[in-house]
């Protein structure tokens, strides 16, 4: 290897907290830090508390591996996503997959089901698995499982989102632009009176707030809010547009979280005996396949989830061998499809 390689490489493990730490700050031997953590009855409670309090300090995870080699890789990539059911991350998933594939490496998945405690819980067990890499959806905040990843040492990447201070690696797109974007390009197809359907989701949040805020600017009317929670089905959104028309029957266009609820609302208004889009025009989120064949055609916002999920395997697989990554963040931007809904 010349000067030139082996100043662009870097030890993976650098950075990581190791037993050595959680036991020099707890003030005993690495072998009773080792037996508190997995052997707590064989220490005594004193111990115990000291040698616990330093894991959480440090947001140390035990390594499950930790018979094998501490140079030896798993090849193995875990991902992070909120569902795979008729969800806008699959092209995401499916070009993550292939593009590590295709270079010796698997993909090892969990679905956290948009609850932060649950994704939590999956991060701690993927860690202590030690991966050579992990695939985020959406950007983690302060806390817990942060703290952990940080600790870890492990390459991470935050997708669909951005933030200027990443855990690592950051792959995504401002999702205030998008609800400021959608906005302006209803407003300009002459609509005023308009709702918006979403999910319990802060990205969600930073859409519809874009979205009023842009109304606003302009003198706008408020549009009216209908949030369905946890779920995003195709029956939320016709039970949406039933709650919108009766507090607002005459509204002109509606805006989703996303292309399932659109396509409920779509199902309402045509089952009401209304014109999409004369009466009403619909826009979605994420351009999922089906849209484009739907009766009318769905418009809504496009993502380029595969150019996300080739991205991130160049990324991790990079950083995973030992190679430095020249952009930390990267913005892939959004487009907004017009089609026959609106």
């Amino acid at each position: 290897m010349n000067e030139k390689d082996s100043s662009k490489r870097t030890r993976r493990s650098s950075g990581a907290i190791t037993l050595r730490d959680v036991a020099k700050l707890a003030g005993v031997a690495p072998i009773t830090a080792s037996r508190a953590i997995n052997t707590p009855t064989s220490v005594s409670a004193d111990v115990l508390r000291r040698v616990l309090e330093a894991v959480d300090r440090t947001g140390y995870v035990p390594n499950r591996m930790a018979g094998s080699l501490a140079s030896s890789k798993s090849r193995l990539i875990a991902a992070v996503v909120p569902s795979t059911v008729m969800s806008v991350f699959m092209a995401t998933i499916e070009s993550l997959n292939n593009s590590l594939f295709d270079q010796g490496y698997q993909l090892m998945l969990g679905q956290s089901g948009y609850s932060a405690e649950r994704e939590e819980s999956l991060l701690e067990a993927i860690i202590g698995r030690r991966p050579d890499g992990i695939f985020l959806t959406g950007i983690l905040p302060p806390g817990r499982a942060r703290t952990r990843l940080l600790a870890s040492g492990i390459p991470v990447v935050e997708t669909w989102d951005l933030t200027p201070t990443p855990i690592d690696m950051l792959i995504g797109f401002s999702h205030t632009d998008i609800g400021r974007k959608v906005a302006e390009f209803l407003m300009k197809k002459g609509h005023r009176r308009m709702a918006i359907v979403r999910a319990e989701d802060e990205r969600a949040d930073r859409r519809t707030l874009a979205f009023q805020a842009a109304l606003q600017q302009q003198a706008y009317p408020k549009a009216l809010e209908v949030n369905v929670g946890a779920s995003r089905s195709l029956k939320s959104g016709r039970d949406a547009l039933g709650k919108i028309l009766t507090k607002q029957p005459k509204v002109q266009a509606v805006f989703c979280s996303s292309d399932l609820l659109a396509l409920g609302v779509v199902t309402e208004a045509l089952a009401r005996g209304m014109r999409v889009p004369q009466d009403l025009a619909v826009m979605g989120f994420g351009d999922v396949p089906f849209v484009q064949d739907m009766v009318p055609s769905l418009s809504t916002v496009r993502i380029n989830g595969e150019q996300i999920g080739e991205l991130a395997a160049k990324m991790l697989i990079a950083r995973s061998e030992g190679l430095a990554v020249d952009a930390r963040i990267m913005d892939v931007g959004f487009s907004i499809i017009e089609r026959q809904s609106t």
